[in-house]
């Protein structure tokens, strides 16, 4: 992925947040503050703006300028946690002008442990991680397979999405959701959700090459 496709799936991934604004909202709505979209979408309205102040810089100044963004603007525990996910994702692409899938793999290991590390949370919690965490196996095992770019992100995708699907099965462990307990069940997880939007729009700039 070069810096052109970079800058596109960034503005593509903030785009169909704000266009998912009333979906993720509705979905908070059933186990949560009902305002999941709202915040998302005012946090990435924000990033669009900012990323073009900075968009002749390198991957990770770009991605930590988002992070920041992201905390200050996002409300309720998704500021802090996709702060956190960019953050770490800055730190992976330090020195790099493309991003090959093994640069991928590592900012999948840095997004997820830095989630991991900020909400305590893990695979099985019913949160973004039951998104991310497939991903990243699908992904990780489509490179070390000898696959290439596009191949990988397809799998990566497709795991989020069934990843998505599988939080409604299950109860919620951490978050505002957790207060539910077994009325949580039955109801899609709005974080794993916005991960897979977000994983989704990155592919499709990637299938796009």
């Amino acid at each position: 992925m070069n810096k052109e496709m970079f800058l596109k799936a960034l503005d593509l991934l903030s785009d169909r947040i704000i266009d998912s604004k009333e979906l993720l909202n509705d979905l908070d709505t059933q186990i949560g503050d009902s305002d999941h979209g709202s915040n998302m979408a005012r946090g990435f309205s924000e990033a669009k703006k900012k990323i073009e102040t900075v968009k002749d810089k390198d991957f990770s100044t770009i991605l930590k300028t988002i992070a920041m963004t992201l905390i200050s603007t996002i409300g309720g525990a998704s500021g802090p946690l996709y702060g956190t996910a960019f953050l770490k994702a800055s730190m992976a692409v330090k020195d790099r002008d493309v991003l090959q899938g093994e640069d991928f793999v590592k900012i999948y290991e840095n997004v997820i442990g830095g989630i991991k590390q900020r909400g305590q949370a893990e695979r099985g919690h019913k949160t973004m991680l039951d998104a991310i965490i497939p991903a990243y196996e699908a992904f990780k095992g489509s490179i070390e397979n000898g696959e290439d770019l596009k191949m990988a992100s397809d799998k990566a995708t497709k795991a989020a999405k069934e990843g998505m699907e599988y939080t409604k099965g299950i109860k919620a462990i951490k978050g505002r959701a957790s207060f539910l307990g077994d009325r949580s069940i039955g109801h899609v997880d709005p974080g794993a959700t916005s991960s897979f939007i977000i994983i989704n729009a990155i592919n499709d700039v990637i299938r796009e090459g």
